[in-house]
């Protein structure tokens, strides 16, 4: 080992160089942010990666030879406004805060459960009487007044409860006239205003990166841009030399606002700091171009696709069992019509579909590879539940757990056909999802939904049928063309770069160039660690799928 600088942090000898990754999750379930990590290592670079720990405490472990320390990320300013500041100037009659309303509910309950006490200890045969009396009579006046008082509280509750809906929001109109007030006067810097929150996250990674003294930060989604792009600024300002890669997964404009502060908050977070980037990668083309415009970029970001991992290290497979056959899970021969779905389950991800469609096609079935390793059901798998046993379909939905996932194209590989079934989205049209290439990999027909950059994608390789968003006709339609000539989409697989293209191993390269070009110098070990991969098949400016793909 060798010091590398003076507050001891130490780095393996030979390292290419230190890099420093960031995101703000577990680590865990991001699958991009593991491979990630764990292909710059393998590449010989020294890689920290940093994650939100879900305790106080600092946990660390490894993946291959990169380094995971998840931070504990105290939230002091994620507190909402609306509960700092009170609720009665919204609603004369509401409490100035939900704690306040509890505690004025509680409070009259405890008085009338002790006048129930006082009333019948006073008929009680044995030992013991209460401290005040408790005759009928007596408590006549004290039952009158908490009946009352009962009331007023619970009146008062409901309109505190009513003031912090419409205050959870932030969808008034004095609430709205608010936020343009600081995008118009703050400009990039209104989420300081806006969502004060994002300040947290600086506060708890700021100390360990700096101790690092990094030589390149990659920062993965929005939320860790902006503390990558204040650490790069901090060493550059004290004379180390660090360069900042931003991986954008989403298009943060076209995602869900939680409330109205939400969106502008975030995007004027990203506006802010990703002019500090040296470089960006994102996740496809259509991204890419929107980002450029968004920013206005000098280059346009590489690509760098969530492609499956086909050659696992031998630490991903120690101690894990062989790839299941998901037919005899199913309990199905080899002759049953079997459709595979891959992934997690909520409303946009169009499961129900699927399970409509079978009322039209009684002899296919459905498996839906979702459960989580915890064995705890999405919230959302309820009521797919509830819909299959209504439409009575349940004897053919195989609901499955989820496996490693360099195990999913063999798993499922079984199927006469995978289904992708996403509803229309922004974030949804920008992308190839991790399920599309898994199911590419298993060699199977899609039947994929009409969202544009997949839907693209299957209609040039001819890989598939596309079907439109949330029509269980069409659907069924897509479901019948395919499994009546499965062979006819799987010749697309006979082009022998077109997988080759698809893999984790093909995008790891383009990562390691990327992180070459960025520090000259550093030479790349000729083969990392008895892994074999493909040549580099992606050019750095990502300007089209057959040079990124």
């Amino acid at each position: 080992m060798e010091l590398d600088s003076a507050d001891g942090q130490r780095r393996p000898k030979g390292s290419r160089g230190r890099i420093v990754m960031l995101v703000d999750n577990g680590v865990r379930n991001d699958s991009r942010v593991q491979k990630s990590a764990r292909s710059a290592a393998e590449a010989g670079w020294d890689v920290i990666l940093f994650g939100i720990s879900n305790t106080r405490e600092i946990q660390t472990w490894n993946i291959g030879d990169a380094e995971v320390r998840l931070v504990p990320k105290p939230s002091p300013l994620s507190h909402r406004r609306q509960e700092l500041k009170g609720l009665r100037y919204r609603s004369p009659l509401a409490y100035r805060s939900s704690d306040v309303a509890s505690f004025r509910k509680q409070q009259v309950k405890a008085w009338r459960a002790d006048l129930r006490f006082r009333a019948a200890a006073a008929k009680a045969d044995g030992p013991g009487r209460p401290s005040a009396g408790g005759s009928p009579a007596r408590l006549m006046v004290p039952k009158a007044a908490a009946k009352a008082t009962s009331k007023w509280v619970g009146l008062r509750s409901r309109a505190t409860r009513r003031a912090k809906r419409k205050r959870t929001k932030f969808d008034t109109p004095l609430d709205k006239a608010i936020i343009k007030f600081w995008q118009v006067t703050k400009g990039e810097r209104a989420w300081r205003k806006l969502l004060p929150y994002l300040w947290d996250y600086e506060l708890a990674f700021a100390k360990h990166i700096d101790e690092l003294e990094p030589d390149l930060i990659h920062a993965h989604d929005f939320r860790m841009l902006g503390v990558g792009a204040r650490a790069a600024v901090r060493l550059r300002a004290a004379g180390h030399p660090v360069k900042l890669v931003w991986d954008a997964h989403e298009f943060v404009p076209g995602l869900h606002s939680h409330h109205e502060r939400w969106l502008p908050g975030h995007v004027a977070w990203e506006k802010e700091h990703a002019v500090f980037s040296d470089a960006v990668i994102t996740v496809s083309p259509s991204l890419a171009e929107l980002l450029v415009k968004g920013h206005k970029l000098k280059e346009t970001p590489y690509v760098v696709l969530n492609a499956p991992v086909m050659q696992p290290a031998p630490d991903e497979v120690a101690d894990v069992d062989p790839t299941p056959d998901l037919r005899e899970l199913c309990g199905l021969d080899k002759d049953t019509p079997l459709l595979a779905y891959c992934g997690g389950i909520n409303p946009v991800r169009g499961v129900e579909t699927m399970i409509e469609g079978l009322v039209k096609m009684p002899d296919v079935h459905v498996a839906l590879v979702s459960l989580p390793p915890s064995g705890k059901p999405f919230p959302a798998t309820a009521k797919i539940i509830e819909l299959i046993e209504e439409l009575g379909v349940g004897d053919r939905v195989h609901v499955l757990p989820f496996v490693p996932h360099w195990q999913v194209p063999e798993f499922l590989s079984t199927a006469d056909a995978a289904v992708s079934p996403l509803h229309h989205l922004p974030n949804h049209e920008l992308a190839l999802s991790n399920k599309f290439f898994e199911y590419s990999q298993a060699r199977l027909p899609l039947v994929v939904s009409d969202i544009r950059t997949m839907a693209e994608m299957v209609e040039r390789t001819g890989q598939g049928e596309v079907f439109k968003a949330q029509d269980v006709d069409d659907y069924v339609r897509a479901v019948r063309a395919v499994l009546a000539n499965p062979d006819r989409y799987r010749k697309a697989y006979e082009d022998p770069e077109l997988l080759a293209k698809w893999t984790w191993e093909a995008q790891a390269v383009v990562l390691d160039e990327i992180y070459s070009r960025l520090l000259p110098g550093t030479e790349a070990p000729a083969a990392p660690k008895d892994r074999s991969r493909p040549a580099p098949t992606a050019e750095p400016e990502g300007s089209g799928y057959e040079s990124t793909v």
